[in-house]
């Protein structure tokens, strides 16, 4: 258990005091083999070369913003404005078959974590090659953290902050949320299926109660992320990391966090206490929860953002710590 610790006072009045940026955002486009993906370049306003983030959006429909058809939060557009005012560029996207980008993959069938991988690859290149920024980073929300710790080697990201992510394999994850979701003839037709899926295997008949996760249409894309180790995945990175958590976070537990860090100990673990899945500070109650995933009034985690700016602003000057830190 690493040891707990307290933001200093000095470190927090030095970022609160950070000076007000002025930055712009213009649309920027990648050209791939399989279509056009699309996305948003924030760009704080300075005459010297900045460091930039990828920002990449986990699970499903998600889009560039932190949105999907069940929840409209802005989580990923204000944790990047939030960067931005901490002179921090960054690029957030809409993955192939989503918003903006799914002319590049209309059908699900074809999608998978590799060439998802591929795509933070090559936005990553992208940003290397502008000469406006000195260093790329990736960040990675919930599932994203997986993705970005694949795509980080061959991007060339001087630093990975892994939000919200999984230590888990995903089939792991799944059953565990449904055991306590599902009838029990529900929840054994669903742990047949994702035996079958994690053996490679397709299965065309699906309870309707269970086509929402498990529709033949989106199988093939959990056999690949089924072929995946979250914490490998991590282990393997030879770069600065930060494992950023909330304690009240539904979906992905504290418990994650610190297997994450056991996993790469030179990583910096950051406990936010009070923070939920869509990175605001919310009573662990469901029905509060809930509501929060379709607010995007209500404020990012102000630790989270202040522990994710700090961190990138100190790659390459001093060795990563990894202590956690607990706060709010």
């Amino acid at each position: 258990m690493p040891r707990v610790l307290l933001l200093t006072l000095t470190l927090l009045a030095g970022l609160a005091q950070a000076a007000p940026q002025t930055f712009s955002q213009s649309p920027l486009s990648l050209q791939t083999e399989q279509g056009t993906l699309h996305g948003s370049l924030l760009q704080p306003q300075s005459d010297q070369p900045l460091p930039v983030v990828l920002l990449i959006a986990g699970s499903g429909p998600t889009d560039r913003d932190g949105n999907n058809p069940d929840g409209h939060n802005d989580s990923l557009k204000r944790l990047a404005q939030a960067l931005a005012r901490h002179g921090i560029a960054s690029l957030r996207y809409d993955k192939r078959g989503v918003a903006a980008s799914r002319a590049a993959t209309p059908d699900e069938r074809d999608l998978s974590v590799e060439r998802y991988v591929a795509d933070a690859v090559a936005w990553g290149r992208l940003l290397k090659a502008d000469p406006h920024f000195d260093r790329l980073i990736l960040i990675g929300h919930s599932e994203g953290a997986l993705i970005a710790s694949l795509a980080a080697p061959e991007a060339g990201a001087a630093g990975l902050v892994a939000l919200a992510g999984s230590s888990r394999p995903i089939d792991q994850v799944l059953r565990e949320q449904l055991s306590y979701r599902l009838p029990p003839d529900l929840l054994a037709q669903s742990n047949r299926l994702l035996d079958s899926l994690l053996a490679g295997q397709q299965t065309s008949e699906v309870a309707e109660p269970l086509q929402v996760l498990f529709r033949p249409s989106v199988q093939p894309y959990l056999i690949s992320l089924f072929r995946h180790d979250p914490s490998a995945a991590f282990a393997r990175l030879r770069i600065p990391a930060l494992i950023v958590q909330g304690s009240h976070d539904i979906q992905v537990g504290v418990a994650d966090a610190q297997a994450l860090h056991a996993a790469k100990p030179d990583a910096e673990l950051l406990l936010v206490e009070g923070m939920n899945h869509v990175l605001r500070i919310v009573p662990p109650e469901l029905r509060a929860q809930l509501a929060s995933y379709d607010n995007p009034q209500l404020p990012l985690a102000r630790l989270a953002v202040e522990g994710i700016a700090g961190f990138i602003q100190r790659i390459g000057a001093t060795p990563a710590s990894s202590n956690a830190q607990l706060g709010r």
